[in-house]
C-alpha cells in the first residue's frame, strides 16, 4: 500500500502544479478525493488490512493524506491569487500623478452645519457638544419624557445591553442604561447642569433612531438643537430668532409660521414651517422644518433652575432637511453613499 500512496503523491505533485483555471482543479481534485477518487478508493481497504497492521498501515494513510492536502491548498491559493489579479487588473504605480486631481471640499452637511454656527454666533450663541452614547437620564428623564413615552421603547430606540460600560460616560442613577442618543437635548440637560444661567448654545451633532431607510428617513442623522436661558425670555424671542435664521440660510424671502404641537419637554410646544417656495424642488407653500417652544418648567426644576426666575426657549431641526432644500436634494441617502459624482458637486 506504502507503493501505491507514494504513487498517487508523485502523480499530485506533477499534475496540480500545472492547473490554472478552477474548473480543472475541481476535476483534478475529484480524481484524488471524490467519491470514486484514487486516494479515496485505497482508503476503502483499510477494511481488510490484517488488525496487527492497521496502526502502521493508518500511520502512512494519514501522512499521505496531509501531504496530498498540502497539494491541493498550494493549487487552490494559487488558483485564487490569479483570479483576484485580473480582476485588479495591471499594477497602479503609485508614483504617478493622479488622473483626477480636482478641488477637495467638505460634505454637504458640513457645510451646512458650520454656516448654521455662524449665523447662530452672530447671534450670541455658543457651540455645545455632548457624547453620542448617553444613558436615559440625559436623553429622557431630565427632558420631562416619562418611562412609559413611545420614544423610550426599544423599537424606537437604541439601547447597549445591561452589562454595557462606558468609562467616559456616567450614569446619573444606578438602574439607567445605555442608549445612542435620540436628539442633541441631552447636551442642553448636560450644559445646564455645569453652570447658571443664562445660557445661549447651539449643539449640532448625530442622533439614532430605529427608522427604516427611505427617501427621507435614515436610521442615524445629524440634529442641531438651540438652548436658550435668561431672564424674561418669551415666545417673540424665539420666532424672532427662527425668522433670522432662516433669512439668512435660506434667502431674505423666506417666511416662518408656528404650529401648535406636543414636546414633552417644552410648554407650549410648536411645529416650525417654511414658505420657501424660491428654493429648488419645493412645490409646497408651506413645509415642515422642526420644533421648538419655551423651556418646560419641569425641565428647569430636573437641573436646580428655579422657574419663577428664568425662562427659555429651545428649538432642533434635522441638518440634512436643511441640505436637502438649500442645494435641490431629493432623497436623504445620498448623504452616505460618498458617491464622489454627487460629493463633487459641492466642489
Amino acid at each position: 500500500m506504502q507503493d501505491q500512496l507514494n504513487a498517487i503523491l508523485a502523480k499530485a505533485a506533477a499534475e496540480l502544479p500545472a492547473v490554472r483555471a478552477r474548473p480543472e482543479f475541481e476535476a483534478a481534485k475529484a480524481r484524488y478525493v471524490g467519491p470514486n477518487g484514487e486516494f479515496t478508493s485505497l482508503m476503502k481497504q483499510m477494511g481488510a488490512v490484517p488488525k496487527e497492521q492497521r496502526p502502521v498501515v493508518g500511520r502512512l494513510v494519514n501522512e499521505a493524506k496531509s501531504r496530498l492536502q498540502e497539494h491541493l491548498d498550494a493549487a487552490l491559493a494559487r488558483i485564487a491569487d490569479a483570479e483576484l489579479a485580473a480582476q485588479l487588473g495591471p499594477v497602479v504605480d503609485p508614483t504617478l500623478p493622479s488622473p483626477d486631481a480636482g478641488p477637495g471640499t467638505r460634505h454637504p452637511l458640513t457645510l451646512v452645519r458650520e454656516e448654521m454656527c455662524r449665523i447662530l454666533r452672530k447671534a450670541g450663541f455658543t457651540v455645545a457638544d455632548g457624547p453620542e452614547v448617553e444613558s436615559e437620564y440625559y436623553c429622557f428623564d431630565a427632558l420631562n419624557t416619562p418611562a412609559d413615552h413611545p420614544a423610550r421603547d426599544e423599537k424606537d430606540t437604541f439601547y447597549f445591553p445591561a452589562g454595557a460600560r462606558f468609562g467616559n460616560v456616567a450614569k446619573k442613577t444606578a438602574g439607567e442604561r445605555y442608549l445612542l442618543r435620540t436628539h442633541t437635548s441631552s447636551v442642553q440637560i448636560r450644559t445646564m447642569l455645569k453652570g447658571a444661567p443664562p445660557i445661549r448654545i447651539v449643539s449640532p451633532g448625530r442622533v439614532y433612531r430605529r427608522d427604516t431607510s427611505d427617501a427621507t428617513h435614515s436610521a442615524n442623522f445629524h440634529q442641531l438643537e438651540c438652548l436658550c436661558v435668561d431672564r424674561n425670555v418669551t415666545v417673540r424671542d424665539l420666532k424672532a430668532l427662527l425668522d433670522y435664521i432662516f433669512a439668512s440660510l435660506l434667502g431674505k424671502d423666506t417666511k416662518t409660521r408656528f404650529r401648535p404641537h406636543y414636546f414633552g419637554y417644552t410648554e407650549p410646544s410648536f411645529e416650525v414651517d417654511l414658505a420657501a417656495s424660491h428654493l429648488p424642488k419645493v412645490n409646497k407653500p408651506w413645509i415642515e422644518i422642526g420644533g421648538c417652544g419655551m423651556v418646560d418648567p419641569a425641565v428647569f426644576e430636573a437641573v436646580g433652575y428655579d422657574p419663577d426666575v428664568w425662562s427659555g426657549y429651545a428649538f432642533g431641526m434635522g441638518l440634512e432637511r436643511l441640505a436637502m432644500l438649500l442645494y435641490g436634494i431629493d432623497d436623504i441617502r445620498y448623504f452616505y453613499q460618498n458617491d464622489v459624482r454627487f460629493l463633487r458637486q459641492f466642489a
